[in-house]
């Protein structure tokens, strides 16, 4: 701001400026004019009243093309502005730290914003600054005199940055009161970290945008090697992620286009890597692996052995020597994506899907937990309840119509995105192969018909979980029972479309 300010005063500025920051140009050498001075009032309230003062919002509103706004500004004694620059109250910053809700109040600016939108329309005669990389663009054309066509993009841009502003207010203090997440209106405010080369395919253009108020996850992740992620990687790195931190701490999940193609719970994270990629070796070739835990060296070397391929890689962090194992595999290490995140939060969030003219917006699909309910007449031993466990929680990460099949600590065969479910079993027991014999089967929604128990049945599976729900439910546990199948009931459908 100082170097700015600096630039604006060697062009024959005078500046005007409020509290700390006129302190803060004074100490820089520069000659500033006191705000209290201007409006003839001190800062009162504690700073919170200082601009909102006609001698203020008139040199700001003040449109000197019309006759009218020229004589009420002679007679009032205001002096035209031709420049604005803010710096709003860092609300942001204080919400994402250790707070109160009194410190996250006094961080809200007032008058910073009402200054801003009342420069940004009169952008026809005022210049409104609000991003410090606009500086010294503002510089140069102010020095040759060449300003006015940029007026109208930075008022746009003013504009944007109090929505945004008000935004992460809006919602703060919502949550603060209770209030439900689903309001009349939906006002969300993301920032863009990063513009992406293109977007699902090369024609369509794309960008990664920041929740401020968001916990966890892929957009807040820090890239330790590896080149630009794309929009595929991050809609399979996100999906990755979210797998991976349901599951218990050791465990890898290997994603390829939003679907899991491999998961498991080892005793180190390598061999969770290896038995993860037995499921599917085929898929799992440029996919992308996260795991729950630090990387270390071993599951590095596992993951560069011959006849490997990621995309991405993503732990809670990543010790030395395993950023080296990467490093150094000439060709294979260069292009692989190193991410570090925080695991995703268990709380339900906000989960949005775009229509043409719309959207939809939901809570993030969580397990509850709720009590299971035997269906049959055997129950599941206890191994089989361990299984049944694991391949639930994999489950409501495929896409519908999805049907997983594995055991207690491993993934063997997964149907995803059938349309209808029969379909689905088919294809997780064929990639199951002979380990679906004794292995337990996850189905994400009801069974409307029996014939997908006897598909498992003929398989060798010995324990379904699924919804229930279903007007055929006791033909489909009838159809368990005379295949001697033990079948739980969660209540809890996860269609994930």
């Amino acid at each position: 701001m100082a170097d700015f300010a600096a630039g604006l005063a060697r062009l024959g500025f005078e500046l005007v400026s409020t509290g700390g920051t006129a302190k803060a140009l004074r100490e820089a050498g520069l000659a500033v004019i006191d705000v209290a001075e201007v409006t003839g009032l001190p800062e009162m309230m504690g700073g919170r009243l200082k601009t909102l003062h006609p001698k203020i919002h008139g040199g700001l509103l003040g449109d000197v093309r019309l006759a009218e706004h020229r004589e009420a500004i002679r007679a009032a004694g205001i002096e035209a502005i031709e420049i604005l620059c803010v710096n709003l109250y860092a609300f942001e910053r204080t919400v994402q730290g250790p707070h109160t809700l009194e410190q996250a109040v006094e961080a809200i600016d007032i008058g910073g914003p009402a200054m801003i939108r009342a420069a940004a329309k009169n952008w026809a005669n005022v210049t409104v600054v609000v991003d410090p990389g606009d500086y010294a663009r503002v510089l140069e054309a102010v020095g040759a005199d060449k300003l006015g066509p940029s007026r109208l993009a930075l008022s746009a841009k003013a504009f944007r940055h109090t929505a945004y502003y008000d935004s992460i207010i809006a919602r703060y203090l919502s949550r603060a009161a209770g209030e439900p997440e689903f309001s009349e209106t939906l006002t969300l405010g993301f920032k863009r970290i990063q513009e992406l080369r293109y977007g699902e395919n090369p024609h369509q253009s794309a960008a990664l945008y920041l929740d401020p108020l968001g916990q966890g996850g892929i957009p807040g992740a820090r890239k330790l090697w590896g080149k630009d992620l794309s929009y595929n990687n991050l809609g399979d790195a996100d999906a990755a992620w979210e797998l991976v931190g349901d599951l218990p701490a050791g465990s890898c999940a290997i994603i390829k286009h939003g679907n899991p193609c491999g998961a498991a719970h080892a005793a180190t994270l390598g061999d969770s890597y290896r038995v993860a990629r037995q499921s599917d070796p085929v898929s799992a070739f440029g996919g992308i692996a996260a795991f729950h835990g630090e990387i270390d060296l071993e599951a590095a070397e596992a993951m560069t052995e011959k006849g490997n391929f990621l995309e991405v890689v993503i732990g809670t962090a990543f010790g030395e020597p395993a950023l080296e194992a990467f490093r150094s595999r000439s060709g294979w290490g260069q292009d692989v994506r190193l991410l570090a995140a925080t695991l995703p939060s268990a709380e339900s969030g906000l989960s949005l899907r775009t229509l043409r003219g719309g959207a939809l917006a939901q809570d993030t699909d969580e397990d509850r937990g709720g009590e299971w309910r035997l269906a049959t007449s055997r129950a599941p031993s206890e191994s089989e309840s361990r299984a049944l466990r694991f391949q639930w929680t994999l489950v409501r990460h495929v896409r519908s119509n999805a049907i997983v099949v594995g055991t207690a600590d491993r993934m063997l065969g997964i149907g995803a995105g059938q349309m209808n479910r029969v379909q689905s079993v088919r294809l997780a027991l064929e990639q199951a192969g002979g380990g679906a014999r004794g292995a337990a089967l996850a189905s994400d929604a009801f069974f409307p018909f029996p014939d997908s128990v006897h598909a498992a049945a003929d398989a060798g599976i010995s324990a379904i979980v699924q919804p229930g729900g279903s007007k055929k439910d006791a033909e489909v546990i009838a159809a368990a029972n005379a295949c001697g199948i033990a079948m739980m009931l969660t209540g809890v459908r996860h269609f994930r479309h």
